[in-house]
This record gives structure tokens, C-alpha cells and sequence, in this order.
């Protein structure tokens, strides 16, 4: 009768371990979506940040590439957002995506920044529950006028010789 009662109680031991390892506080995912109105591939003193975009997480399988997950967020007025997952996706390859811009005129994504990639596991060291994702931008249609002007500050000199 000891035997089984220590089994059960090794059994509640080893599930409650399990159930604090895996859910835990959720993650937060923290990033901005812009509008890149210089059409330059990178965040400006022009960049419009965009509220009311929609982003989306989703998460795959690493090795099968089957999807596992997925969560809608929204931008706020300065074009932030956080999305709360609420588990450790440790098996997974997460990246957050634009889904749609609220400017007609600037509503295509920008290959290369439409995605960010994300880590949601605790099983790396990190401390945090927060997780910061790069910023991602749309294309604004045709640049403002004002771009070249901007986009002479990033320009090298010939003054190099």
C-alpha cells in the first residue's frame, strides 16, 4: 500500500513540475508595423508608424513545417503591439507577419521586412517573458517628395580621397 501510495504521489509530483515548466507566465511579443514612405527598405525620420495594422504570429513545427499556432495582434496609435502567447513553443520556428496596413496607399509588404523572427521558449536562458520583434514595414505607393532630401543624409561623401 506505501508503494502505491508513493507511485501516486510521484506521479501529482512529476505532473505539477510539468504543468510549471510548460505554462507559466505567457510570453509577450512586443514590435512595430510602419509605413515605409521613402521606399528606401529601412525606417527614416519620414517613417509613418501605422495603427490599426494587423500582424500575426505563427508558429511550425521545426522539423515538419506543419503549423502549430497562430495569433492576431493589432497596432496601437504609435504602431506598437503586443500579443500574448500563452505557451512554450520550444519545438517551433515563430515569426511575426504583417497581415494588413490601414493605408491604402501604403499596403504592400516590404519583402524582407514583412516578417520578424521570434524565440518562444524559456529553455535558453532568457530571463523576460517579453520578446521584442524587429520592425516591419509596408511600401508607401510612390515616395513622399521630401525623400530625397532625407535620403541624401545616409549618402557617402566624395571627400574620401
Amino acid at each position: 500500500m506505501a508503494r502505491l501510495i508513493a507511485f501516486f504521489t510521484l506521479c501529482l509530483l512529476s505532473a505539477s513540475i510539468a504543468s510549471a515548466t510548460f505554462t507559466g507566465n505567457p510570453f509577450l511579443v512586443k514590435g512595430k508595423a510602419y509605413c515605409d514612405t521613402c521606399r528606401c527598405g529601412f525606417e527614416t525620420p519620414a517613417t509613418k508608424y501605422l495603427a490599426g495594422a494587423k500582424v500575426r504570429i505563427e508558429c511550425k513545427h521545426r522539423v515538419t513545417e506543419a503549423p502549430t499556432y497562430t495569433v492576431e495582434g493589432v497596432t496601437n496609435s504609435k504602431g506598437e503591439y503586443n500579443i500574448l502567447v500563452n505557451s512554450d513553443r520550444g519545438d517551433d520556428v515563430c515569426d511575426v507577419i504583417l497581415v494588413k496596413s490601414p493605408d491604402r496607399t501604403c499596403a504592400k509588404p516590404n519583402a524582407g521586412r514583412d516578417r520578424s523572427r521570434v524565440i518562444l521558449t524559456r529553455n535558453n536562458g532568457m530571463i523576460s517573458d517579453t520578446r521584442f520583434a524587429n520592425a516591419m514595414g509596408f511600401l508607401r505607393d510612390e515616395p513622399l517628395s521630401s525623400c530625397t532630401q532625407i535620403l541624401q543624409q545616409y549618402q557617402l561623401t566624395d571627400d574620401q580621397d
